[in-house]
């Protein structure tokens, strides 16, 4: 990929880093994809399309990094978790036999699995010795008649946030806008039904299966999640939707910026966190849809589920109320999760934005204050220092923060991709109630923090066996 394309991306018109006096996000400096490169950013974006055979084209440690590293569900295929790859050894890359490889590697995909498509990344070592995947793409596609695209998102061009977009790339350029959708099948009722796309959810632990169901009662038709529980299918049909909703902050927002300038779709950036946020993504794509009827049935549906969720709640709030929180997080969750705590009575005493945009932090902002602590340093040392300085009752954070918070013996809930539960929706935030009391209730902390009961004080410095 060129330098011009990857600075386009960076320049991403629809990101607020823009409004700045620096136009931009900012370029990586080394080290910067400790957290994450292109290429994981890229399969994170695109792995949960689920009938497409995902082949990561490099040595066999980078399929190992990057496979099945989100925890999205499928509700039919699971093609999407076999681990392919080229495994390049380093004869491969010394006589420039890559690009034969790559192309036998799409044939055994195809003869094996036989694949709605099949998805190529390329990495840092194909990308560096000059392997020409779209050709190979292209050749594949013609031979056997089966799509085959190219992503483009070698690991060395940047952050995962850059891989999120480079993916997004591939989708409109490749495959957005190649097929028209089936007609809508008539509603009993008679109304009308709409199109509409979510753009960067991911159905972590099947969250979205809580949220599904209004959408279709509403009349709603999801044409595409880009791209949790999603098929290639449903990815080539995204031009017709009437609105887009972008699920994930800034993930993949040039592909919904694109959408607009194209196809004329407009777009909103929401949540289902929470019982607010969830009210107002529907609310949102009612008025943006503009039927007065919709509008109308969609405050109908939020009444009886608002009031569901609240009689719900209740017996939760009555054990959540005060407890403090230190949220370590980034992204739509560093703003979004706040709301969904302070639904519960809980108080988020500081959040993580080592991976949030300005935007995210001026939400940050209006949710917890002007002087809310934010925090940029994910060391173990900084996490616990402010845990203890803001008294916190709970750490609420990402998998990798798991053993910090173990060791620390101090409670821990995953917030991240790993998680086995799904917490958006009306039905996920109960879901979130229920963990986080029984994480903190769990008699295991007091018992962990207790001396050993076989051992006993003799003196200063002194524990003899009892």
């Amino acid at each position: 990929m060129k330098a011009s394309e990857i600075q386009a991306l960076l320049d991403e018109p629809a990101c607020s880093h823009n409004k700045k006096e620096k136009s931009g996000c900012a370029k990586p400096k080394p080290g910067a994809t400790a957290g994450g490169c292109s290429f994981d950013g890229a399969q994170i974006a695109l792995l949960p399309i689920a009938d497409v055979a995902h082949i990561v084209h490099g040595p066999i440690a980078c399929a190992g990094s990057s496979w099945d590293n989100r925890g999205t569900r499928s509700s039919g295929v699971t093609l999407y978790r076999i681990g392919m790859t080229t495994d390049l050894s380093e004869t491969d890359v010394v006589m420039g036999r890559g690009e034969k490889r790559l192309f036998h590697a799409v044939k055994q995909a195809i003869d094996s699995y036989a694949p709605a498509a099949v998805f190529v990344y390329n990495t840092c070592v194909t990308a560096l010795i000059g392997d020409d995947v779209d050709a190979v793409c292209k050749a594949a596609t013609e031979r056997w008649g089966v799509p085959v695209v190219p992503v483009d998102a070698a690991g060395f061009y940047g952050t995962k946030n850059l891989g999120n977009r480079l993916a997004g790339e591939a989708m409109f350029k490749h495959v957005i806008g190649t097929r028209e959708p089936l007609p809508a099948p008539p509603r009993i009722d008679g109304r009308p039904t709409y199109d509409i796309n979510l753009i960067g959810e991911y159905n972590i632990a099947g969250e979205f299966w809580h949220v599904a169901p209004l959408f279709d009662e509403l009349g709603l038709r999801i044409l595409c999640t880009l791209s949790g529980d999603a098929r290639f299918h449903e990815v080539q049909t995204m031009h017709r939707a009437k609105v887009n909703m972008v699920v994930c902050a800034k993930a993949l927002l040039n592909v919904a910026r694109k959408m607009e300038d194209t196809y004329g779709i407009p777009f909103f950036e929401g949540s289902f966190y929470g019982v607010q946020d969830m009210t107002n993504a529907l609310r949102d794509f009612a008025r943006m849809i503009g039927d007065p009827d919709l509008i109308a049935r969609t405050e109908l549906v939020i009444a009886r589920e608002e009031a569901k969720s609240h009689a719900a709640l209740e017996p939760w709030r009555e054990r959540l109320r005060g407890k403090r929180v230190l949220l370590y997080t980034g992204g739509v969750k560093s703003w979004s999760i706040v709301s969904a705590l302070q639904d519960l009575g809980m108080k988020v005493v500081a959040t993580g934005t080592k991976k949030s945009t300005e935007e995210d932090k001026a939400r940050i902002r209006e949710l917890m204050g002007e002087d809310t602590k934010m925090i940029d340093d994910g060391s173990p040392k900084a996490l616990l220092s402010t845990y203890h300085e803001y008294q916190a009752d709970i750490l609420i954070a990402g998998g990798r923060n798991l053993y910090t918070a173990l060791k620390a013996r101090i409670p821990f809930l995953d917030i991240n991709q790993e998680r086995e539960f799904g917490y958006a929706g009306y039905d996920g935030m109960v879901e979130l109630a229920r963990q986080l009391a029984l994480t903190m209730e769990s008699p295991v902390w007091s018992a962990v923090r207790k001396p050993a009961p076989w051992a006993r004080q003799s003196g200063p410095g002194t524990v003899l066996a009892a």
